[in-house]
């Protein structure tokens, strides 16, 4: 016989906080995590070797990326490979392989931001002169003022003959010597 007494509100509680706890996660959602899992495989296969090496990878997955480096990517093998690679980061805490693949892009993004700083420089030094020779050199007193002001005139002359940039180019690669051994 079926028991039809009415659950008191103790069990409705219960219920309702065990439905909350189990997490639901959509088949779109699953579909979405795994796809971020392939991407960051591909990611991890189109590193250089010195970027790889710093990426903790168990041998298992390593000899995966590894595959699928030799494999011409134009190829449907290409393509199944790194499902393969998605499949087995699924399997994994992949936070450690985010982390690392966060840092080397955090020193890409760091490294094109001080060679746009760079260029900021020697822009303002042909435009300004002085003054931001002046500038520069508060920021980095281990530049020679007489060679700054000597750029500047080089160039300035380049310009005005159209002459190759040779002295353009040899303040850039001044600045970035001199700067980056302050670092």
């Amino acid at each position: 016989m079926s028991d039809n007494k009415p659950h008191s509100e103790e069990e409705n509680d219960f219920d309702d906080a065990n439905y909350f706890e189990e997490e639901i996660v959509s088949k779109s959602e699953l579909k979405r995590q795994s796809e971020e899992l392939q991407k960051m495989g591909e990611t991890l296969v189109g590193l250089s070797a010195a970027h790889l090496e710093t990426i903790p990878l168990d041998d298992e997955l390593q000899d995966a990326v590894l595959t699928a480096r030799k494999i011409n990517k134009k190829k449907d093998g290409y393509r199944r490979q790194l499902q393969f690679i998605g499949k087995l980061m699924r399997q994994r805490d992949v936070a450690d392989i985010q982390e690392a693949l966060d840092r080397i892009a955090n020193r890409h993004q760091q490294a094109n931001a001080e060679f746009h700083a760079l260029e900021k420089a020697r822009e303002a030094v042909i435009r300004e002169g002085d003054s931001a020779i002046q500038n520069l050199i508060e920021e980095h007193p281990q530049l020679d003022r007489q060679k700054l002001r000597q750029f500047h005139r080089q160039i300035k002359k380049e310009q005005e003959k159209n002459a190759p940039p040779k002295a353009f180019r040899e303040l850039f690669q001044y600045l970035k010597e001199e700067i980056h051994e302050q670092k």
